[in-house]
């Protein structure tokens, strides 16, 4: 019955009127309930839907903790546990800016290697689906001034303590897997 009358009414998708108020109505209710699904997920205040996938919100997530960090640092820095194709993206986007990513495990960040760092990315749970710990990482970042991005899976967020509550600033991800791309948000986000 949903199939014939919703799905396959070509009413619901054709321009029978200028406006189309029913798909456009549905479709803003829709991203309102998923946003709060992802916000209360996360732990984070505000989030969005609007990117293609996960490693284009992480690029955009480092150019936002840029513009959150401010001055003159240059350095990101990224937990090798990520996602390949999301570091990929991540450094490809860096060059065109001169900014330096910088690969380097979470547990062993430290003022040391903070220095000039305006961000950092970690994964959550890991490319290789370790749940792990960053509240050291995560401390000695924000200690440096650096923004936190948590990549994150939300099917797994649904177990594991939120990337909010542990420090995250912001967080980006993929709902692929309930066929809806898209990227999340945090404190300073109005959404990645």
């Amino acid at each position: 019955v949903i199939l014939r009358n919703i799905i396959e009414n070509p009413g619901w998708y054709t321009q029978y009127t200028p406006y189309q108020a029913e798909i456009a109505q549905g479709r803003l209710e829709a991203l309102l309930n998923f946003q709060t699904v992802v916000s209360d997920l996360t732990g984070l205040p505000l989030a969005g839907a609007s990117l293609l996938d996960e490693a284009t919100a992480a690029a955009e997530a480092m150019f936002m903790a840029h513009a959150i960090a401010g001055g003159e640092k240059t350095t990101f820095l990224v937990d090798p546990a990520c996602h390949p194709q999301t570091i990929g993206v991540v450094k490809t986007r860096a060059v065109a800016l001169g900014w330096t990513v910088v690969e380097k495990p979470a547990e062993s960040w430290n003022a040391g290697t903070l220095e000039g760092v305006f961000g950092v990315l970690v994964q959550y749970p890991a490319t290789n689906g370790a749940a792990r710990d960053f509240a050291g990482a995560i401390a000695a970042a924000k200690a440096a001034g650096a923004v936190v991005t948590a990549a994150c899976d939300l099917l797994a967020l649904t177990l594991l303590t939120p990337p909010g509550e542990w420090g995250a600033d912001i967080a980006v991800g993929s709902a692929q897997r309930f066929g809806v791309p898209m990227g999340f948000g945090g404190p300073h986000a109005g959404f990645i």
